[in-house]
């Protein structure tokens, strides 16, 4: 697994004791475990997993397509219950569907960087995209 969360212990100053916290992910964590597994996707003999951020169908598809063969959401079932699991499970299944892929195998690392003819144009691309779409 890719960027497992690492938790940082707090100080409590009046006390003058470290304490620890448990902070659940947000789903605006996901893009940095994206970018690095569509990086490495094809370039590593390991399977890759993303931990952090997956909180939907949607979540789950981003990952997959990176290249991810697993997509942790453990924040997302804390905070939803265990049941958020099945309707995940059934989104991923209607997208599929609607998508028509045949399996969650075929679209693995379909939009990973090793699909990509030339990168720097991606990226240099990506960057002007995202600076032009700032607005005021």
């Amino acid at each position: 697994m890719l960027f497992n969360r690492f938790y940082q212990p707090d100080f409590d100053i009046e006390d003058r004791e470290v304490v620890s916290s448990l902070v659940l992910s947000q789903p605006e964590e996901l893009l940095l475990r994206l970018h690095w597994v569509a990086i490495l996707y094809g370039h590593v003999e390991a399977d890759l997993g993303v931990t952090g951020g997956v909180h939907s169908a949607q979540d789950v598809v981003k990952c997959i397509m990176a290249g991810a063969r697993v997509a942790c959401m453990t924040s997302a079932l804390l905070c939803n219950g265990a049941q958020h699991a099945a309707r995940v499970l059934n989104a991923l299944n209607n997208w599929l569907d609607e998508h028509e892929y045949a399996s969650i195998a075929e679209m693995c690392g379909s939009v990973s960087y090793s699909t990509v003819p030339d990168l720097t144009a991606q990226e240099r691309g990506n960057y002007m995209k995202v600076i032009g779409s700032y607005t005021l």
